[in-house]
């Protein structure tokens, strides 16, 4: 990719976005938090803060990337694929800088098809599939490659897993665009495959195959949309890779990989596992330092937390699910979220949309903890401290 249609390394504008990202994204409020040792007092409220939250080092990459390319490209018709990240209102404010998105979160837009030469497209932290970029170099559009550095290291084995005969089997969410993109890479190399599997009862399934076979059409009616076209799991389950969406629950993704080691290691026997069976650990450094911090956060025993996010964040989603399994959590998109000290509109882990939680902040001196996906900006994380104090009656922070 050495033409000069193509940019991955910014346009050296940094210091001229910096004060309208500032703008648009900073929180006095966190900075006291963060100053004070990630912990606020606020009447009868402590604030706890996890360690590692809100906007890691490829989002806000990819968010500098996107204002460089409109201060960059002003006379032209910018695009982005789709969402650049998961966060509603990053996307929302793209919009309003007049970048436009061929493909909104619902699946609806104009599509490749917009684009014309001469044209500039943002391809988002996420990436995008082999043939979506094929068909946009085809076009003669620029492109502004924002995919994160996490992103293209699991590509990197998913290319090394398919070029020497393993199926690619790939931790992560079918439908999300990074697992799109990473599974596109098999589509390179002849016999080159995938399985997704979304979690551990999948992964159950498919090494229940591996040990005994089963009905095939099943399996395949099972994993129709998350295999590649032309999968067999009687020929395609000997040898495998094991590779992540960068923003899984770490622990999930190494049971997995025991689970699959152990069943080719029943099926095929424990000496042959080295040629049978390859895995690397391809979770982001910023997602296992936030999902840590939430351990960490835990241990301090708050009486209950908030996680703030975009619904449809993969990585903010599993911060919700770890901390649920210890104290009364809350995932909630923004500060409109909490109606009152009674009522507060979030998304429970498990649950496909928003439900209304009541009595949810203790009328007593309470301890929140509090915590961000990694495509959260600050804005929105001191936005909410700001009404749960407001809803207590607190003076503002």
């Amino acid at each position: 990719m050495a033409d000069v249609s193509y940019f991955q390394k910014g346009f050296g504008l940094r210091e001229e976005i910096k004060p309208e990202l500032r703008a648009d994204y900073h929180s006095a409020i966190v900075e006291r938090l963060k100053s004070s040792g990630y912990r606020l007092e606020a009447g009868p409220l402590t604030f706890l803060l996890a360690r590692e939250f809100g906007f890691c080092y490829g989002v806000d990459r990819a968010v500098e990337y996107a204002y460089e390319t409109r201060k960059k490209f002003p006379g032209h018709t910018i695009y982005l694929t789709g969402e650049i990240i998961h966060n509603p209102h990053v996307n929302a404010r793209l919009r309003e800088m007049g970048i436009r998105f061929l493909r909104e979160a619902d699946g609806q837009g104009p599509g490749l098809e917009a684009v014309g030469s001469g044209d500039v497209v943002i391809l988002p932290a996420f990436g995008v599939t082999m043939q979506e970029m094929e068909r946009l170099r085809q076009v003669g559009c620029i492109l502004v490659d924002t995919t994160c550095g996490s992103v293209l290291n699991v590509w990197k084995n998913v290319d090394r897993f398919s070029a020497t005969g393993f199926t690619a089997l790939i931790h992560g969410k079918y439908a999300h665009e990074e697992t799109r993109a990473t599974a596109s890479r098999t589509s390179q190399y002849p016999g080159g495959r995938y399985l997704v599997v979304r979690d551990r009862a999948e992964a159950h399934d498919v090494c229940e195959y591996i040990r005994r076979g089963g009905d095939r059409a099943a399996f395949l009616r099972k994993f129709a949309a998350a295999c590649s076209s032309d999968f067999d799991p009687d020929a395609h389950l000997g040898r495998i890779g094991l590779a992540n969406q960068t923003t899984m629950l770490s622990s999930e993704s190494l049971e997995i990989q025991a689970m699959i080691r152990a069943a080719l290691a029943d099926r095929y026997g424990a000496p042959a596992i080295d040629e049978r069976f390859r895995a690397f650990d391809t979770i982001c450094s910023a997602t296992q330092d936030r999902q840590d911090s939430v351990r960490e956060l835990i241990d301090l025993k708050p009486d209950l937390m908030v996680v703030i996010g975009g619904y449809n964040s993969s990585n903010t989603t599993h911060l919700a699910a770890l901390a649920s399994r210890h104290v009364p959590t809350f995932h909630i998109e923004e500060a409109a979220c909490i109606e009152s000290a009674e009522v507060i509109r979030h998304k429970p882990f498990g649950h496909s949309g928003e439900t209304i939680a009541r009595d949810w902040l203790p009328d007593h001196p309470a301890t929140v903890g509090l915590t961000a996906g990694a495509s959260t900006p600050n804005n929105k994380i001191g936005e909410v401290v700001a009404r749960i104090a407001a809803v207590r009656d607190v003076e503002p922070l």
